[in-house]
């Protein structure tokens, strides 16, 4: 049986969550930028961990997000990069889908995770004695969510 480590993220929103009229746009690499039509509409500093599991290949587990009013968007790795820090996860670009109700995230088109610090894979990897395994890494990071532009 093939074996990998399956990702998900359980990440506490700080109370740096911004939503304004024009946010700053991350300082991205080109393959991070987003699309020409899309703007930042919600920026939020995260803090928690990414947590890994061994489980058997056929299982993956999309990045989701879901606001306090019920809408839900699920992530899609559209391009990555390679945090500058050695001891990080990836900088991400993920294309997104409304997954819910109507609300603050059905607009949300794509979400940038930068400025990560933290959250990297145990080096161990998975094995079929170690199916089932689980492993918090704290993990903080930039999350940039993006909508069509009005």
């Amino acid at each position: 049986m093939d074996c990998k480590l399956a990702v998900s993220s359980l990440a506490l929103v700080a109370a740096a969550c911004t939503s304004m009229q024009n946010p700053p746009a991350a300082n991205v690499p080109d393959n991070l930028k987003p699309g020409a039509n899309e703007s930042v509409t919600i920026v939020a500093a995260a803090r928690g961990v990414q947590i890994y599991e061994c489980k058997a290949a056929k299982d993956k587990a999309d990045p989701h997000w879901e606001a306090n009013d019920g809408s839900k968007i699920v992530g899609t790795v559209k391009a990555r990069a390679d945090a500058p820090q050695a001891d990080a996860i990836p900088w991400l670009l993920l294309a997104t889908k409304s997954d819910g109700a109507q609300g603050s995230f059905s607009r949300i088109t794509s979400v940038q995770r930068v400025n990560t610090v933290g959250g990297v894979a145990p080096e161990t990897g998975c094995s079929q004695s170690s199916l089932g395994t689980v492993v918090r890494i704290p993990y903080t990071a930039d999350y940039y969510l993006l909508a069509e532009k009005n």
